[in-house]
């Protein structure tokens, strides 16, 4: 559940809903299309999913063609939400090759790529495909990514917005002034509509810039976020699927392994805290012949720790890398954002795990899957390779 102030009626006496607690028990097998890597096993159906066609008008397209053509680099943004398999990806980037793809961020600053709304059901990325960055969670970090920006082109998805309400912050998160133009609607066909787009604004047959294989510089000393994800994008297989749920820690994650092996990257799409361990399971069963890697916050694990019974039952192919910061770092911050800067003992208490302390090997072994501890990168680089030429599922826990 979330609450969203529309901008005609913002205020900054308005408190939010926050900090839902909503089980996912969810197998992400209705969520994942493995195409070339379909399952062989006879007794799991491949999902079928429809397309609508896509209902490009000539006024939305004349108004993207305008906008695009007439733009400079600091001027567009496209967001997009189901168009983040390789080939509404590579159809979008094609447009960097003309005017239009001042769309782009990557044309204007360095370093940047075109964004996804704040949490997608499944992004293809890594070496070889067309890069892209997601939207920030933080109010204040999304709006730096829009600030500079006048013209947002939805494609797929709606207008950036908070995932809660603050006070003091905009609920919408472009700019004030700028304009929001819809290309296509979720359920329109998004390739369809951005290739017929790139035709309009003469980007057809163009060739995309795609991500190399350039993984950071393997991390040493004492764990931290970016050292976590360095030493995923170091060791991360190509093929592989990662469930992520990393939350606070993970913020910089999706950045961080940008450049690793072909992967698929999964996310939970709305506020339910232990989606990650499900979501890996599923994966696991619909693609049996991909590693699945999960990066799962030791807070939410503990919603749904019984699906690494399910794992080691099945036999599935999981390395689970449980980020244990011992608290629930995500509510403290929220409740930090509301303006409960001072909480008493207890109300801290709710959010720590500690005393006792959990043993999330010790967890994983009563539940049939082995694992082992680590508190440096060095480690956990080494510890993740062994769970990934292990077969079966694996766990490693990050204490940091």
């Amino acid at each position: 559940m979330r609450y969203t102030v529309p901008r005609s009626r913002r205020r900054t006496d308005v408190l939010p809903l926050v900090l839902p607690f909503v089980l996912s028990s969810l197998l992400s097998s209705l969520l994942l299309g493995c195409g070339e890597a379909a399952p062989e096993r006879g007794r799991i159906a491949a999902p079928r999913f429809g397309h609508a066609t896509a209902t490009l008008s000539r006024a939305a397209a004349a108004s993207a063609r305008g906008r695009l053509l007439g733009a400079s680099s600091q001027e567009v943004a496209a967001a997009g939400d189901g168009a983040l398999h390789r080939h509404s990806l590579a159809a979008a980037a094609a447009l960097e090759g003309t005017p239009a793809g001042a769309a782009f961020p990557g044309r204007g600053a360095p370093g940047e790529v075109p964004l996804a709304q704040m949490s997608n059901r499944r992004i293809e990325r890594g070496a070889g495909r067309v890069p892209v960055d997601r939207l920030r969670y933080p109010v204040d970090q999304a709006q730096g990514q829009l600030a500079h920006f006048r013209h947002v082109i939805l494609v797929g998805t709606r207008e950036p917005t908070a995932f809660f309400a603050y006070p003091g912050k905009p609920s919408l998160l472009a700019p004030q002034g700028s304009a929001v133009h819809t290309l296509a609607r979720p359920q329109d066909d998004l390739v369809d509509a951005l290739e017929r787009l790139a035709e309009r604004v003469g980007a057809a047959g163009e060739t995309p810039v795609v991500a190399s294989f350039e993984p950071p510089p393997a991390p040493t000393g004492l764990l931290s976020g970016d050292k976590i994800a360095a030493a995923l994008a170091g060791v991360l297989p190509e093929g592989a699927i990662v469930a992520d749920e990393s939350v606070s820690v993970g913020r910089n994650f999706f950045q961080v392994t940008r450049n690793a092996r072909p992967h698929s990257w999964l996310q939970v799409t709305g506020g339910a805290i232990g989606c990650g361990l499900p979501l890996a399971t599923g994966a696991a069963v619909a693609c049996p012949d991909r590693p699945v890697v999960c990066l799962e916050a030791d807070g939410s694990a503990m919603y749904t720790l019984q699906a690494l019974w399910t794992q080691a039952r099945e036999g599935l192919d999981v390395t689970t890398l449980i980020l244990a910061n011992q608290s629930y770092a995500i509510l403290k911050g929220e409740m930090a954002n509301v303006g409960a800067r001072n909480p008493g003992r207890k109300a801290l208490d709710m959010l720590s795990l500690d005393r006792p302390t959990l043993d999330w090997v010790g967890l994983a072994r009563g539940m049939g899957v082995e694992g082992e501890r680590v508190e440096d990168a060095a480690a956990l680089a080494e510890a993740l390779g062994r769970g990934l030429a292990t077969p079966g599922p694996y766990l490693v826990e990050a204490v940091f």
